[in-house]
C-alpha cells in the first residue's frame, strides 16, 4: 500500500533535477506543485534563481503546468507573471487536475513528469495517473498549513514502513519506474 507514495526520483531541490536526463527519458512536461517546491509558502513571486530555472526548462522544451491545491489569488498572482498555467483549487491527489494539467500541456501521462513536495498529494497523484514522479524537500515546513501538517505525519508513518522494507534509501535516489 505505501508504494504508492514511493517517488520515481527524490531530489533536495527542483534545482537538483537532471533536465536532460528527463528530456532523454522521453518526458516533455512537467506538472510543478507551488507551495514549499517552487518557493517557500509564503514567498509571493518567483525567485530569481527559480525564474532562471524556469528559463533552462523552457528553453530544453519542456511545457510546464503549476498544479496546487491552493486558492486561485495565490496561484494566480505567482504564476501570471511568468505566464505559466496553472490549476488552483487542484484537491490533489485527485486525478481531475492532473488531467486538467495534461489537457493543457496536450501530452499524455507517459511524456509527463509531476514534481512535488508531498508523499500523499503529489508523488500519490502522479502515481495514480502514471506520471513519473519527482519529490522535492519542502523550502520552508515552518510556513505549511494545518492539512499539510497532518499529511505530514502520515507520510512519516509511510518513511517508516518504506524504510523497514528497504525501499527508502536515506540519500537522494533514481528510483526505478
Amino acid at each position: 500500500m505505501f508504494e504508492r507514495l514511493l517517488p520515481h526520483m527524490r531530489v533536495n531541490t527542483i534545482y537538483n533535477i537532471d533536465l536532460h536526463a528527463l528530456k532523454e527519458q522521453g518526458i516533455r512536461g512537467i506538472i510543478t506543485d507551488l507551495d514549499n517546491t517552487l518557493v517557500g509558502a509564503k514567498v509571493p513571486l518567483a525567485t530569481p534563481e527559480l525564474v532562471k530555472w524556469l528559463d533552462v526548462v523552457r528553453d530544453l522544451g519542456f511545457t510546464v503546468v503549476i498544479v496546487s491545491n491552493n486558492h486561485r489569488t495565490r496561484v494566480s498572482k505567482f504564476a501570471d507573471p511568468l505566464r505559466i498555467p496553472f490549476v488552483h483549487a487542484a484537491r490533489k491527489p485527485s486525478n481531475r487536475a492532473f488531467v486538467r494539467a495534461l489537457t493543457v500541456m496536450e501530452l499524455p501521462a507517459e511524456h509527463t513528469a509531476v514534481i512535488g513536495d508531498q508523499m500523499m498529494t503529489d508523488v500519490l497523484g502522479g502515481r495514480r495517473m502514471g506520471l513519473f514522479t519527482i519529490l522535492v524537500s519542502p523550502i520552508s515546513p515552518a510556513d505549511e498549513g494545518f492539512m499539510t501538517r497532518i499529511n505530514r505525519r502520515i507520510e512519516r508513518v509511510a518513511l517508516s514502513r518504506l524504510r523497514k522494507k528497504g525501499l527508502w534509501p536515506e540519500e537522494e535516489h533514481k528510483f526505478d519506474k
